[in-house]
């Protein structure tokens, strides 16, 4: 008997003396298969060699081993049918190969930018589509005015066209670059000695980041912006709402909006970048945070997600790049128009995880010139986001982004044309919104004309 099997059920003992032996049990078989009775009898044979034999046969009611549990099926992917991820690019996208355990289950929106002629290569195995210049000329037709060109503001074209309930959206050089030398998260300083990457950002224990799990379980549970929470989040495991919170607001309110953040390359001003053109960041801060009522911050568009029906027709980046004279404010100028809707409407922002790593800094002197107005303008435009209250007839997104536009006009035309210009593509924007999504039970107009799909 094997020591480690467990005890028998019963066990019954039988002593043949003075008689004939009863016959050798048969050759040892092969083990039963696992699905055998939950039982079997083994019998074991023991002869002695005295002239009178005393032979003895045990008879035991041996436990079959457990069977083999059941195949499990594959865990899936949480919100697999509900979620697009949006990438604007105007390369190659071979970083999806890196990103591939994680974003192959899900449906991608790829928006090219710059020459539509240009053919774009999508690693093998991923559900896309494909949207290019020419794709939104035909699509939208005039109304295509409000999409920017040559600047990474084209990716909200993408949320536009979605059919789903979240949108995800990243940049494409957000992972680990094998040329880029720094090691972990922890503080080192040279910034030239070499070391073996993974693949994609790693938490401090090592495990591999996935980002876009992270950003499903912000935007899934509750936010709390009318009374700041010191532990942070309270529905994250190992946290809770402190002493002295208030009973009436520990429901929270949903989450309309999760911003994450970056490690390596951060994401800084061309200024603050030609100051400090090797700083890094490599604290990893096990944080998530409710954003508070009433306070603005800078939206960075590279690690994003979003409920597309709570919030949807706000994510508008703007007019930037090509013909106009200011760009890298586009995910700014969201996050502020964003920040002050969900405010109005009794919405959460969420900052903090995921980390993703951001693998390439861009030219700050290119930044500069692009930065320029910017940098200028938002001395002003602080103020007025700040200042900005939105009626109590504007109950839903698009009335609150209509009364934006309004207020972007009188406010701020002042301050550059350019504003009056973006107050006209905020109203198209919203036109070309309700178009592609009407209401449900109205016909919806099928964006995907002209679109390469996979």
């Amino acid at each position: 008997l094997n020591g480690s099997d467990p005890a028998p059920t019963s066990c019954s003992l039988h002593t043949h003396a003075n008689s004939t032996p009863p016959a050798s049990p048969p050759a040892a078989a092969d083990p039963p298969p696992p699905d055998r009775p939950a039982s079997s009898l083994l019998f074991i044979h023991h002869s002695s060699p005295s002239p009178t034999p005393a032979t003895t046969t045990i008879a035991l009611s041996v436990p079959a081993p457990p069977a083999s549990p059941p195949a499990m099926a594959p865990h899936a992917p949480p919100l697999k049918d509900e979620l697009d991820i949006v990438i604007p690019t105007i390369r190659n996208l071979d970083f999806l190969e890196m990103w591939r355990p994680f974003f192959q289950p899900y449906h991608l929106i790829i928006v090219q930018d710059g020459d539509p002629t240009k053919t774009i290569r999508v690693p093998e195995g991923f559900d896309y589509e494909l949207y290019n210049r020419n794709d939104i000329n035909r699509i939208l037709g005039p109304k295509a005015s409000c999409i920017s060109f040559k600047d990474s503001a084209c990716r909200c074209f993408g949320y536009m066209v979605s059919k789903k309930k979240y949108i995800f959206t990243i940049d494409d050089d957000c992972f680990v670059s094998s040329s880029f030398p720094l090691a972990s998260f922890a503080a080192v300083r040279d910034p030239f000695v070499p070391v073996n990457l993974p693949r994609v950002a790693k938490d401090p224990s090592g495990k591999d980041i996935n980002a876009l799990e992270q950003h499903i379980k912000n935007l899934l549970s509750p936010s709390t912006p009318f009374f700041f929470n010191t532990l942070y989040d309270p529905y994250r495991d190992g946290a809770d709402f402190v002493r002295g919170y208030p009973f009436s607001l520990r429901e929270g309110v949903p989450t309309a909006v999760s911003h994450g953040l970056w490690l390596n390359i951060p994401d800084y001003d061309a200024p603050t970048q030609l100051v400090k053109p090797l700083e890094r960041n490599n604290r990893y801060v096990d944080a998530i945070l409710t954003i508070p009522k009433g306070t603005l911050f800078p939206m960075c568009g590279m690690n994003l997600a979003f409920d597309r029906e709570l919030i949807g027709p706000a994510m508008y980046f703007g007019l930037m790049g090509d013909g106009q004279p200011i760009g890298r404010y586009d995910d700014m100028w969201a996050g502020w128009c964003t920040k002050v809707i969900t405010d109005h409407l009794g919405l959460g922002v969420k900052t903090g995880l995921p980390y993703i790593w951001h693998s390439k800094a861009s030219n700050p002197f290119v930044n500069l010139k692009k930065e320029y107005n910017g940098i200028f303008w938002q001395e002003e435009l602080i103020p007025f986001f700040q200042s900005t209250s939105l009626p109590k007839e504007a109950n839903t997104v698009q009335k609150c982004y209509l009364e934006l536009a309004k207020q972007v006009r009188a406010k701020l035309g002042k301050v550059d044309g350019y504003f009056n210009k973006l107050a006209d593509s905020m109203v198209t924007w919203i036109e070309a919104w309700d178009q592609l999504n009407p209401p449900k039970g109205a016909g919806a107009v099928a964006p995907a004309n002209g679109a390469l799909k996979k």
